[in-house]
């Protein structure tokens, strides 16, 4: 079997454990990750040492946040928008129909069986003459 070699060139950190004073080496891209992120780091002594969050983690973490937000006011804006119009249209459409009813009753004829009758028309145009058509409902 022939002899295999391996060059590897990585830049390590010293650090100083804060439990045991035990001094280890930690990769410079782990430091870095850790610094930023926050984390978790174990001393060969297996004692558990931590990285606070940075202060570039939390604005970034607090601009998500505030992004998320936005996006949901934005959808609750827009369904808000769309249920005011739907109640505007309904609004609408109740208020034609009343007007229609008020017209037919002014007119003399019965809402429910579609019958006509004179003396109710006589009525509406002697004793309400402003019942009928311009009224708002």
């Amino acid at each position: 079997m022939p002899n295999l070699t391996l060059q590897h060139t990585e830049t390590l950190v010293i650090h100083e454990c804060p439990a045991c004073f035990v001094l280890h080496a930690i990769p410079k891209r782990m430091e870095r990750e850790r610094m930023e992120e926050g984390g978790d780091i174990f001393c060969p002594n297996g004692h558990k040492w931590h990285f606070t969050t940075s202060e570039v983690a939390k604005l970034r973490k607090q601009l998500e946040d505030a992004a998320q937000t936005r996006q949901w006011l934005n959808g609750q804006l827009t369904h808000e928008r769309d249920q005011r119009h739907a109640a505007e249209r309904s609004a609408s459409a109740y208020k034609g129909q009343t007007t229609r009813l008020k017209n037919r009753a002014a007119a003399g004829v019965c809402p429910c069986c579609n019958r006509s009758f004179v003396q109710l028309r006589r009525h509406m145009e002697t004793k309400h003459p402003d019942f009928a058509v311009g009224d708002d409902a």
